[in-house]
């Protein structure tokens, strides 16, 4: 399984996923730029990404919890989810995120 995260600068890195880890788990992994201060516990914004429109509709919706810890990100929009509260499987095999501003260490 794949995800493309593009970072801050602009650039797309496909990164080897496993099944059942969090998108913020995986990015971390690879060293890319994201601070996820709490670790994955949904008690901050600083895993923010922005899904790409393709695939905003293949997620599970938004709970409340990550709608409430959105609200202190920078930046927000329509397709802004927390990273540490997407889980992959295979039907999010190929998924597209951009690192959001304000998320870097």
């Amino acid at each position: 399984m794949k995800i493309y995260v593009t970072d801050p600068d602009g650039k797309e890195h496909a990164l080897d996923a496993l099944e059942g880890w969090r998108v913020m788990e995986i990015i971390k992994d690879y060293e890319l730029p994201l601070k996820a201060e709490c670790g994955g516990a949904c008690c901050c914004a600083t895993c923010h990404v922005y899904v790409h429109e393709d695939w905003v509709d293949k997620l599970y919706d938004i709970q409340d919890e990550e709608e409430d810890m959105l609200d202190e990100a920078m930046d927000v929009k329509d397709n802004s989810r927390l990273s540490c509260q997407i889980l992959m499987s295979e039907e999010l095999d190929g998924l597209k995120v951009t690192i959001a501003p304000g998320t870097e260490p």
